[in-house]
C-alpha cells in the first residue's frame, strides 16, 4: 500500500509541475503579447525574427527546427505573413541554389531591436519575481523534461548551434 500511495503522491507532484509550467507559459505569453501588440506583431512572429537575427540566414526547414512556437519543420504560413509585412525576405542559398534562404529585411532588423527591448522588459519582471531563488536545479529539471519533446529539442539547438547544423 505504501508503494501505491507514493506513486499517487508522485503523480500529484508531476501533475502540479505540469500545471505550474502551463500557468507560467500562459502568463508569460500573455505579458509578451501585450508588450508586442504596439509593434503589430505576435509572440510567434517575434520568435521567428529573433531566430533569423540570431541564427540566419536559414532555410525554411532549418528555421522550423529552431522554433519553439511551431512544431514541425515548416513554418511556411508564419513566414509568408512576415514576408508580406516586409520583415523577412527570401533569397537563393549561396551554397545550394536549389534552396531558398530566409533573412531579415532592414525593416525586420529595426523591428527586431524593438522586440528585444520588449522581451527585456518581460525578462526584468520575471527576474524580479525569482530574485534570490536557486534556479540551476529548476532549469536542469525543466531541460530534462523539455528535451524529451520537439519544442525542447528546438531550444537545445538554439543553445548549441552545432546541433542545428548536424541535424539540418
Amino acid at each position: 500500500m505504501t508503494y501505491v500511495s507514493c506513486n499517487v503522491l508522485a503523480m500529484k507532484v508531476v501533475e502540479e509541475l505540469r500545471y505550474l509550467v502551463l500557468a507560467i507559459q500562459r502568463e508569460g505569453n500573455r505579458l509578451l503579447a501585450a508588450e508586442l501588440r504596439p509593434l503589430g506583431i505576435t509572440p510567434s512572429q517575434a520568435e521567428v525574427l529573433r531566430v533569423l537575427r540570431d541564427h540566419g540566414p536559414l532555410t525554411l526547414n532549418a528555421l522550423g527546427g529552431l522554433l519553439v512556437c511551431e512544431t514541425g519543420n515548416s513554418p511556411s504560413r508564419l513566414v509568408d505573413r512576415l514576408v508580406a509585412q516586409g520583415l523577412v525576405k527570401r533569397g537563393i542559398d549561396k551554397v545550394d541554389r536549389r534552396y531558398l534562404t530566409l533573412s531579415l529585411t532592414t525593416q525586420g532588423r529595426a523591428l527586431h531591436r524593438r522586440i528585444v527591448t520588449a522581451e527585456n522588459r518581460l525578462h526584468r519582471t520575471m527576474n524580479d519575481l525569482v530574485a534570490g531563488q536557486a534556479l540551476d536545479e529548476t532549469i536542469s529539471t525543466l531541460r530534462t523534461l523539455a528535451d524529451a519533446f520537439p519544442a525542447g529539442a528546438a531550444l537545445a539547438r538554439r543553445r548549441h548551434p552545432e546541433l542545428a547544423t548536424q541535424e539540418n
